[in-house]
């Protein structure tokens, strides 16, 4: 069969494609920018790109069409397969429909660390000879690409909560029907598709409708906005997970991180080392170059998920420890004259929060600057600008990049900072700015779910000069 896939160089369509390619598939994709690393990913695995929407590329006919959610009615190719009759679905129809039937799915989601939750867990099931396949938002260190089919019954997938396309406006996790569910945390966010919060619970309460009584549902702790939905009507088991402060098992009985099913007692403040309890009795010491509170929170989700497929505790706390971590999220591309420029995918507030709170905690009083692009749609739209000066408090200086495009200016988010913030609107000067604020370990983190103008390796290059 031959496949055609518009919006192909998406996270999600591009590891799609790989996925049909793997099964047999002829496949070929569009987008309006081809460019790495999935493009370089996609081209490995011999399928071929094509820039743009032009409808001459439906010609010859493919047998079907996948229709990436960025694609919208108005575009030549879309109103192409419309007009001439050529079958079409979603990306998480067809992985329903095609690779996901008679697999036991793990299901990551959550507004925030499904990426790296699903690639820990992923590793984890790897680490125990599971040999699972996987579609994740990112590529895995541990792995060579975003996506494969696996050898077992076993599935790794990220759940996200986004739209699946212009005619299913259904949350992409509703079509995967897991056995297995984390959900990591729950916030407002893709402001252009859900109008508040209670919006999104109703998703992720269809998803939970959809878990079967045998399965399992893993929950962190202390987080109201996942208890609500849960409220809703719950008919699969759950476990919970919670990071303990090294006094916090000692405290009142009622506090629901004391009694986690799942427990994380810190031995590193910034969270690179923890010991992992199940049921209040010691699984080892997971000892490893992640940093933060929501690595350990997601580690710990990814072992209890793991448990649920036959994956020891000890097992998962052994394959933690080796996990190398995902491109794109605090990445070190570099370090150069004593600068550490790291590339990161934050573009929540929270995200950002919590990055920065990592950080810190790791390098203690080393200058930190935070180069930031408002870029998610949500952002541009300036949902969260009233919190973005107080997230970004961890970091000595802010940069932050005002693009085109966006109507509302980021000088208000700079006129309220209390630490070094500046505006600026051309890569060129943000390189600048940042330069000049760099001395011996410091330590540079850029922010953006986008390309941000190539300004990381522009900036690599700028400081070995």
């Amino acid at each position: 069969m031959h496949i055609h896939i518009l919006g192909i160089c998406g996270t999600f369509m591009g590891s799609l494609a790989q996925l049909a390619k793997a099964l047999g598939h002829r496949v070929t994709g569009s987008d309006a920018h081809v460019y790495p690393p999935m493009s370089t990913q996609l081209e490995q695995a011999g399928i071929e790109l094509i820039e743009g929407y032009d409808p001459s590329q439906l010609a010859p006919q493919p047998d079907l069409v996948v229709i990436g959610n960025a694609m919208s009615r108005g575009n030549p190719a879309v109103e192409a397969v419309l007009n001439l009759g050529i079958p079409y679905t979603s990306g998480p129809q067809w992985l329903c429909e095609h690779v996901l039937t008679d697999k036991w799915v793990l299901a990551v989601a959550g507004t925030h660390g499904k990426t790296t939750t699903a690639s820990m867990l992923t590793w984890v099931l790897e680490y125990a000879n599971m040999a699972p396949g996987y579609l994740i938002g990112g590529v895995p260190k541990n792995f060579e690409t975003s996506a494969r089919l696996g050898e077992t019954p076993f599935f790794v997938v990220e759940a996200d909560e986004y739209d699946s396309a212009f005619f299913d406006k259904r949350s992409k996790f509703v079509h995967y029907r897991p056995r297995t569910v984390v959900l990591n945390n729950l916030e407002f966010d893709h402001a252009d598709i859900f109008k508040d919060l209670e919006a999104i619970q109703t998703q992720f309460h269809h998803l939970i409708r959809t878990v079967p009584s045998n399965g399992l549902i893993i929950k962190q702790n202390n987080e109201p906005a996942l208890d609500e939905v849960l409220d809703k009507g719950c008919w699969t088991p759950l476990v919970s997970t919670g990071v303990l402060d090294s006094d916090e098992e000692q405290r009142s009985a009622e506090n629901p991180l004391a009694n986690a099913d799942w427990q994380a007692r810190l031995l590193n403040a910034d969270g690179s080392k923890f010991e992992l309890l199940f049921e209040g009795v010691s699984a080892g010491v997971v000892n490893w170059s992640q940093t933060g509170m929501h690595s350990v929170r997601n580690g710990m989700a990814a072992a209890a998920a793991a448990r649920n497929v036959g994956v020891t505790a000890e097992i998962a706390v052994q394959a933690l420890s080796s996990f190398e971590g995902v491109k794109r999220r605090m990445e070190c591309l570099g370090t150069t004259h004593g600068v550490s420029v790291y590339d990161d995918f934050a573009h929540h507030p929270t995200a950002i929060a919590t990055t920065l709170d990592g950080l810190r905690a790791k390098v203690g009083s080393d200058k930190i600057i935070a180069l930031i692009e408002p870029r998610s749609n949500t952002m541009r739209m300036g949902i969260h600008k009233s919190q973005l000066a107080e997230v970004t408090q961890c970091a000595d200086s802010v940069l932050w990049f005002q693009p085109e495009g966006v109507e509302w200016s980021l000088q208000s988010v700079v006129d309220e900072s209390r630490n070094d913030a500046q505006l600026l609107a051309s890569i060129d000067d943000l390189i600048d700015a940042c330069v000049q604020r760099c001395d011996q370990q410091t330590h540079v983190v850029v922010m953006s779910n986008g390309g941000f103008g190539g300004i990381h390796q522009k900036l690599i290059q700028r400081l070995a000069v």
